[in-house]
């Protein structure tokens, strides 16, 4: 592995030439810093300066390196600013969130004007992923924190134990239909009877909206139309040809021409928060799970 002291002695004598004047810069001798670049020659394999009349240049390996050195200390001091971080427990710095696409909606857009007001040091960054592509990433290191639902009662892959997680929300499914549509004059709870009669919009065969839709039939149903967008499905509701199962955590505000009609049985699903067990001390993650975890219901 590459030692840090050598990419700084290599990153100076590529700004200002000479072994001598590396070795003013920081505060070594000249001998010590001939001695950190022979180390990173022997580390790397290759040549990484070359003499040129009284000074040296660096090979065409050594220009490599030294072209990526800045993200090594860029890294080096995001890992100083984090652990400053979480010893004064102020966030700051970048907190990458993971999310699907419905507690992007729901969840996280509510929160994060919330969250910058209070951390305005604090940049969140959302990506949309699925569950299993969400706690991949937070495992692998290549995000901090991820929401995740589960489907039939379970997390969409073993929780690892390096994980941790929080339970945050319980997403439930209505049926949208058209305030001049027949159900939107039942006063009860629907069932599968009550809408086997009708015609809907749903999401495509493969999600989880489409699992849920077809639970609510004991026969096939009369499917007009396959839209993955929720926008989209409550558009072709307003015609008052259709009527659809939409997640609360996906419906926008519905306006005067449509109205949601609750399930004798609804579907559910939990959603929750995943980070890894060594961040869990990290100002950031603990600013973002208090703006997304409920009130404790009034005594």
């Amino acid at each position: 592995m590459i030692e840090v002291g050598a990419l700084r002695a290599l990153r100076s004598v590529a700004a200002l030439g000479t072994l001598a004047r590396a070795a003013e810069e920081l505060g070594f001798t000249a001998s010590a810093v001939s001695q950190q670049l022979k180390r990173l020659e022997r580390q790397v394999g290759v040549p990484v300066l070359a003499p040129a009349g009284r000074g040296v240049v660096l090979t065409p390996a050594g220009q490599a390196i030294a072209d990526s050195a800045p993200e090594v200390f860029q890294a080096l001091e995001r890992c100083a600013e984090a652990a400053q971080s979480v010893a004064e427990g102020a966030p700051r710095g970048t907190l990458r969130v993971v999310a699907f696409s419905t507690a992007i909606r729901g969840l996280l857009a509510p929160v994060v004007p919330r969250l910058a007001a209070r951390c305005p040091e604090l940049r969140v960054h959302v990506t949309e992923q699925d569950p299993d592509e969400a706690l991949r990433s937070v495992g692998a290191g290549t995000a901090d924190f991820a929401l995740v639902h589960d489907a039939d009662g379970l997390l969409p892959a073993p929780l690892p134990p390096s994980l941790a997680q929080r339970w945050l929300h319980t997403d439930i499914g209505d049926v949208v239909v058209s305030r001049t549509h027949p159900l939107a004059e039942l006063d009860a709870p629907l069932d599968g009877d009550v809408l086997a009669g009708h015609a809907w919009v749903t999401s495509p065969p493969g999600t989880v909206c489409h699992q849920w839709f077809r639970r609510l039939f004991a026969e096939e149903p009369d499917v007009r139309h396959l839209v993955d967008d929720f926008a989209t499905q409550l558009s072709l509701v307003a015609s008052g040809q259709v009527v659809a199962l939409i997640p609360r955590l996906a419906r926008p505000p519905l306006g005067e021409e449509l109205i949601a009609r609750p399930l004798r049985r609804p579907p559910k699903r939990e959603v929750q928060a995943v980070w890894r067990r060594s961040a869990e001390a990290s100002p950031a993650i603990r600013a973002l799970l208090t703006e997304l975890t409920p009130p404790p219901p009034p005594a």
